[in-house]
């Protein structure tokens, strides 16, 4: 259930009152972007990450960003919304719009900030029990360029495959990028494991820089896990023998069907059961 306040420019809203009129950008252009917080109590799970990535992205879009617009203010506003709520555990998201103006004439770059907090299991990640049932979706093809690392608010092509898994009654779909590479799936990336290695498509490949895709790439190798980047066919995954997606919220989740492969989960629960179960 979404909260009862959200934070619409360090002001305590009502989460059913409406914030933007018909003229602005985030709502006529996707102009902006996004970040997904984990927080337990007062602790934003890997926020030096979270907000790292954010802030290289405000300033990929040209944001111009006040002086107190900092990590740290930002940071203090998502502690004091979890409280407000009364959520202990949470998964927050912090919206960056621009403001009013035409495509070609913005009002200013100001970055509005809408922060919004839903309540979370206290029991931590958990590793799913049954393996997510998938597919390709080969509807949109998600492009390689300087934007295509970014939770960008122009988010039609996850949300379209998103429709697509839903409608297919899937657990989720992989999208391609304009190589016909496998890049992402609609809110996680994507691993594959085969014959004991571990592989993730490299950024430059237009995948999300994803949080727990780093955190992966920084601690695998370090805990005796064969990794490796590299650019991933539909013939490899479709031939894996394990595949599993990652995000903030989730953490892991192990992959047990795509059009028509089907997958283990032995690694992969071992990759759970040593990096993320404490």
């Amino acid at each position: 259930m979404m909260s009862d306040y959200l934070l619409y420019n360090g002001n305590f809203w009502n989460s059913s009152e409406p914030l933007v009129t018909a003229d602005n950008r985030g709502l006529k252009y996707g102009d902006g972007l996004f970040e997904t917080l984990r927080v337990t109590g007062k602790k934003i799970h890997l926020a030096d990450w979270h907000f790292e990535r954010l802030f290289t992205g405000l300033q990929l879009l040209e944001f111009e960003l006040p002086a107190y617009f900092t990590p740290v203010h930002l940071a203090r506003q998502v502690t004091a919304l979890c409280k407000r709520n009364n959520h202990p555990v949470a998964r927050i998201r912090i919206t960056i719009i621009r403001g009013g103006g035409g495509l070609y004439d913005p009002e200013d770059h100001f970055p509005n900030c809408i922060i919004q907090s839903w309540s979370l299991p206290e029991d931590g990640f958990q590793l799913n029990a049954n393996g997510l049932v998938t597919g390709i979706y080969r509807g949109a093809q998600k492009t390689m360029d300087k934007f295509s690392n970014c939770k960008s608010n122009n988010y039609l092509p996850y949300a379209m495959a998103a429709l697509y898994a839903k409608k297919q009654q899937w657990n989720d779909a992989f999208l391609l990028n304009t190589g016909e590479r496998v890049c992402d799936a609609t809110i996680a990336n994507i691993f594959i494991i085969k014959d004991e290695t571990i592989y993730t498509c490299p950024l430059q490949e237009g995948c999300v820089a994803g949080i727990m895709r780093r955190f992966l790439l920084e601690n695998l190798p370090a805990n005796g896990f064969s990794l490796q980047e590299k650019k991933i066919t539909v013939e490899d995954l479709l031939a894996a023998d394990e595949v599993f997606l990652t995000n903030t919220i989730k953490g892991i989740r192990w992959v047990g069907h795509c059009d028509g492969s089907s997958y283990g989960n032995r690694l992969t629960k071992i990759i759970f059961d040593k990096l993320l179960k404490k």
